[in-house]
């Protein structure tokens, strides 16, 4: 057994399969799939600070994007007046940007080497039941916890260990339900993360475009190339990945929309939906 085994992977299942447990003796039908559900939010809701920090870090930064600009503009050719201005701007603001990539790594730590093994070993189609059930019980902490049959895997007639690839031939063409759900969701939290763009400003056109321009442009690209990667990751993996995934990100979306105070960006494409709240 490795450091992660111990650290980050039996203690997600534990936290798993007692939701199970628990959701079995309340007689809760699907309770494999609302336990992933349960077990993402809770993982979500530990993490929710540091996530609030890095989204208000983010805002702080846009909302500086402004006089950023400025500086870059008023010493131009000059970048160590640029780096001495802007670390001004930043103390004067009380803003440090390498505070917001710390709980950044901390998520991807946590999601990358904790959850997403963990469901892998638990929903692994390759494998038996018993097999499987085997997995869960050498994991376990308490004997309260040990499943004494193989838990059931399907949730609303999708199983949970099988990718929409595999029930394609069987379930047909509503398993691309999964992958674009999965890629929308994502987008909608890509688009949210954006800043808005400012249509009172006149455009003005230059013959070379700046460094902010071309980082806009890389960013306006990841916008729909994440969310397609997505998309495309959740028909070669396994159903309770995306569940576990969509799941994680439209907790993400909620907790966006509650601390930047309205929909972003994303008001830009649903004119109907404001872009801050009353």
């Amino acid at each position: 057994m490795n450091v992660l085994d111990i650290v980050l992977i039996n203690p997600i299942i534990n936290l798993l399969v007692a939701f199970y447990q628990g959701l079995t003796f309340l007689h809760v039908p699907f309770a494999l799939g609302f336990s992933i559900i349960l077990m993402t939010v809770f993982i979500r809701l530990l993490m929710a600070p540091l996530t609030a920090g890095q989204i208000k870090m983010s805002k702080k930064m846009q909302e500086m994007s402004p006089h950023l600009k400025k500086i870059r503009e008023k010493h131009k050719g000059n970048m160590q007046r640029q780096q001495q201005e802007t670390m001004a701007l930043y103390q004067k603001h009380g803003v440090n940007p390498a505070a917001g990539c710390l709980p950044g790594i901390v998520q991807i730590v946590v999601l990358a080497f904790g959850v997403y093994p963990a469901l892998l070993k638990l929903l692994d189609h390759t494998k038996q039941a018993k097999e499987t059930l085997d997995v869960i019980n050498a994991a376990v902490y308490f004997p309260f916890l040990h499943l004494d049959k193989p838990w059931d895997t399907m949730f609303f007639g999708f199983p949970l260990q099988k990718t929409p690839a595999d029930l394609l031939p069987t379930i047909g063409f509503i398993v691309f339900l999964i992958p674009v759900l999965t890629g929308a969701f994502q987008l909608i939290q890509s688009k949210m993360m954006m800043p808005v763009e400012d249509k009172t400003k006149p455009v003005v056109q230059q013959q070379k475009p700046s460094q902010e321009d071309m980082m806009m442009n890389i960013q306006k690209q990841f916008l729909y190339l994440i969310p397609l990667m997505v998309g495309f990751f959740s028909y070669t993996f396994s159903v309770g990945l995306s569940l576990y995934w969509n799941t994680f990100t439209v907790f993400g979306i909620i907790q966006q929309y509650r601390i930047q105070g309205g929909w972003g960006s994303l008001s830009e494409w649903v004119k109907y939906i404001p872009g801050k709240k009353n």
